[in-house]
């Protein structure tokens, strides 16, 4: 289920397009969701927490809230963005998954996260990933590609130079962690060879050039 560029250059999900009780936007280089939303200083790890304890400068890879009307964004300029959402409940989540949080299973501490906290159920909740590198530009070393041998028990190749999908990598762990395939959207542009329209960091190593991955319970 590939995103669709909505008329204000946003990108959507039509997975959580079905949602009416949500808001939810992938940014751009050159189409930025409106202000007002909270944001974390990402880590690369995999910690995730309330919107309710938020504060300036918070260290973590991923906010969720059951709280109408609080907006959360993951920042990413390559990094895979994914949108959670539980319809049952009215939860969601926004994750920041690099290739460092994706080995280190971010993806599923979400999931756990979410039933922990606010009683998720995995085979209720919905994914969507954003724009982000894939595997026709993610080139690795033999150090971060040896990380990825639990994701990706079938690879030979591992331990040399390779391309890893980090979108696939995720979309195993989601898998792992409960949720059905058919509610995984993990067709995305690559920020990396797709243009201007979107940051990539492997493409330009440009500071501070990010976009944003925006969540909301309406």
């Amino acid at each position: 289920m590939k995103l669709r560029r909505s008329p204000d250059g946003l990108w959507q999900s039509p997975l959580l397009l079905t949602q009416n009780w949500l808001a939810h936007s992938f940014g751009t280089a050159v189409a930025a969701p409106a202000d007002g939303f909270l944001v974390l200083h990402q880590v690369h790890g995999t910690q995730i927490v309330d919107a309710s304890e938020w504060q300036p400068h918070l260290s973590a890879d991923a906010l969720a809230t059951d709280t109408p009307a609080t907006r959360i964004a993951v920042k990413t300029a390559d990094c895979v963005p994914i949108l959670l959402a539980d319809p049952a409940r009215r939860v969601v989540a926004a994750v920041h998954a690099g290739w460092r949080g994706t080995a280190a299973g971010i993806a599923s501490h979400s999931v756990a996260a979410m039933g922990k906290r606010y009683g998720c159920r995995p085979a209720d909740l919905l994914a969507a990933f954003g724009p982000s590198i894939g595997p026709c530009c993610f080139e690795v070393d033999p150090d971060a590609g040896q990380h990825f041998r639990t994701i990706f028990p079938e690879r030979d190749d591992l331990d040399r130079r390779t391309t890893i999908d980090l979108r696939e990598a995720n979309r195993r762990l989601l898998v792992q962690a409960g949720l059905n395939p058919a509610n995984i959207a993990h067709d995305a542009p690559c920020t990396c060879c797709s243009g201007p329209e979107f940051h990539s960091w492997r493409r330009d190593r440009a500071p501070g050039k990010r976009m944003f991955a925006v969540n909301e319970i309406l």
